[in-house]
Formats: structure tokens, C-alpha cells, sequence
């Protein structure tokens, strides 16, 4: 049974990733996609090879879907989700799922009522670098975990700059871009939630309006591991990394926190340093494959709804902690706390 997609958004991460990741599955189409801007939906259909292009939701939710992936500006992701949910379809929406924890409970609720899979693009989680290193922490190679390290700062390409970097109302900025994903690799790896955060965030020269475009956290998880983040738009030369740290061994993870599979894993203990090894099979197309699965009953996307709702929390408490100065807890059950 093959699983008909539309397109929520005519966006660079569909184009890049999404579209060929849908068309690498034996059982993936791609039915439609939306666009604001029916100029430019009907120019990213005949770039793509998309057969029909459609300008409201409705239109695009009235048509032969199965699923829908939402790449839309982040203040959007909440009505669309529930629109395509109320019509029947599945959802694979992009972080965050919408710009207040409280409402992507509601898309979450939502879906379990109507038995709509809902499905948080975190593509980090689909790495093969990650989940080497989660089977290392679980099975007990460095010992009890005791800290974490994530160096996420990149350069923003212009092409995306846009409203990242100008429009708060859009859910812009770098925590809502870039610390969700820190957030929920963490949780991913380490098998741990975070239950307090500690904020500082900066405007470096690219950010504008008020926005923030780099960022530092600390972070206090339930087993009582503590984990620095770093997370910017304006380090050209940084180079991305993941530590974890434990009383028998340390993972060090470089060129791993990129859409790209690829990276290096070396785990090294008293009896000296072992490069990992893993699977290098593309992120997006990993991630449609659970997808899929789910739609058909075979498990859960690899990152859920509700992990969304977490990775929402986590940076929602960052950016109160940054405005308050103090440490939040976090509590995705009621939204981010004081």
C-alpha cells in the first residue's frame, strides 16, 4: 500500500532532503504541495516533479493524501497540524511543533484521539553516530554517565537567514531553531530527560528584532548528569561535536550534529580508544522509513509527538531562563516552569 504525500510549504529542507527521502521508499509519493504563493507553488511542483500545486490547506488536505510534512514558519505548524489531523491525514511535522509546549500537547492529544500518527522531525535522532552512541551508554561502555558536551554552533547560510534571524512572531532565532534539536539528542543518547535548564543567549551581529543567534545552556537531567550546549548562527569555522563522559569511559563525537551522515565516534577507556563503527544511511530517509512503519502499524516514528512536546519544553525554558536570569525547571507535562 503505497503512502501519498503532500507538502505543507514549498521549503529548501523538503527540496534538499525531504522529496528525495519520500521517493527512496518502495511505497512513497509525492501527491502535492502548498505554497502561500501560487506562483511559487507551481514553480517548486514543475522543479520537483510534483504533479499538482496548491495555494490554501484546504485545497491541499480536500486531495489523495495519506500524510502531510509540514515545513511551514514555525508560528504555523500548530493550525496546519490540527487541520491535517481533523482531515484523517498523518503528520510529520518540523521542530517545534508550535511556538508554546502547551500547544503542541493539544496537536499531540489531538492525534491520539483520532489515531493519527504524529511524527517530530528530528532528523539528528536517524544518525548513525547517534544511535551508536545510545547503545554505548545503554549497554554500559563508559559507565555511569556523569556529563555531557554539544558543540551546535554553524554559520546560518543567507539563503536561510530570513525570517531565523528577523521575525520573533515567526518563532525565530536559534533556540527554536537549533537548542531543540540539542535538547532532544541529548535525551536521545543519553536514555535521560532534562528536568532544569540554565540559559545565557547572545545577539552576535546577525540576529535582528530581538532575536537571540547564539546561545549556551546548562543542563540538569533526572539521573543527575549535567550537559553544556552550545548553539549559534555566526561561527563559520566551529565544527559540531558530542561528548558524554562517565566514570568508565568517554564517547567523543566529532562533525556528527549535521543533516549529512557521516562524523567519527571514538569511545576511549582504560583499555585504550576505539573507533566506533555505524551505518551511514541518509537521516531523512531513515526518518520516513519509521514513518511509514507507523502509518502500518509497525512501531513509532523515530522521533514522536511527544518528544516533540520535550525538545519544546527544554527550549522554552532556555529562553525563560535566559530572559529571567535564573535556572527553569522543566516539566513537559505542564509547559516549562519557574
Amino acid at each position: 500500500m503505497s503512502v501519498k504525500w503532500g507538502l505543507i510549504g514549498a521549503s529548501a529542507i523538503a527540496r534538499q532532503f525531504m522529496i528525495n527521502a519520500i521517493r527512496a521508499q518502495a511505497d512513497g509519493k509525492i501527491a502535492a504541495v502548498m505554497s502561500s504563493s501560487p506562483e511559487r507553488a507551481q514553480a517548486y511542483a514543475v522543479e520537483n516533479n510534483i504533479p499538482l500545486a496548491v495555494s490554501t490547506l484546504d485545497e491541499l488536505l480536500g486531495e489523495d493524501v495519506d500524510a502531510v510534512y509540514i515545513s511551514t514558519t514555525n508560528e504555523l505548524h500548530l493550525e496546519q497540524a490540527l487541520a491535517a489531523i481533523e482531515a484523517g491525514k498523518h503528520v510529520l511535522c518540523e521542530k517545534p511543533l508550535a511556538l508554546a509546549s502547551a500547544d503542541a500537547r493539544r496537536m499531540v492529544a489531538a492525534a491520539r484521539d483520532a489515531g493519527i500518527v504524529l511524527g517530530t522531525n528530528h532528523h539528528l535522532r536517524n544518525a548513525g553516530a547517534h544511535r551508536a552512541m545510545r547503545e554505548a551508554v545503554a549497554a554500559g561502555r563508559i559507565g555511569r554517565p556523569i556529563a555531557a558536551r554539544v558543540f551546535h554552533s554553524v554559520y546560518l547560510p543567507e539563503n536561510l537567514q530570513g525570517w531565523r534571524i528577523t521575525k520573533p512572531e515567526a518563532g525565530g532565532g536559534v533556540v527554536l531553531d537549533i537548542t531543540v534539536h540539542d535538547a532532544d539528542t541529548l535525551r536521545f543518547v543519553l536514555g535521560d530527560d532534562p528536568v532544569e535548564v540554565s540559559a545565557f543567549t547572545q545577539a552576535a551581529g546577525m540576529a535582528g528584532g530581538g532575536l537571540e543567534d547564539g546561545a549556551m545552556c546548562i543542563w540538569r537531567f533526572k539521573s543527575g548528569l549535567i550537559a553544556q550546549s552550545h548553539e549559534g548562527f555566526t561561527t563559520k569555522f566551529a565544527g559540531t561535536g558530542f561528548e558524554v563522559h562517565g566514570s568508565q569511559g568517554s564517547l567523543i563525537a566529532s562533525d556528527v550534529m549535521t543533516q549529512r551522515p557521516g562524523g567519527l565516534v571514538l569511545l576511549r577507556t582504560a583499555e585504550g580508544e576505539e573507533q566506533l563503527s555505524f551505518d551511514h544511511e541518509d537521516l531523512y530517509v531513515r526518518s520516513v522509513r519509521q514513518f511509514h512503519a507507523a502509518i502500518h502499524g509497525g512501531g513509532q516514528p523515530a522521533a514522536t509527538g511527544e518528544d516533540g512536546v520535550w525538545s519544546l519544553a527544554s527550549a522554552e525554558a532556555a529562553l525563560q531562563s535566559a530572559n529571567s536570569g535564573k535556572a527553569v525547571k522543566i516539566d513537559p507535562k505542564l509547559g516549562s516552569m519557574k
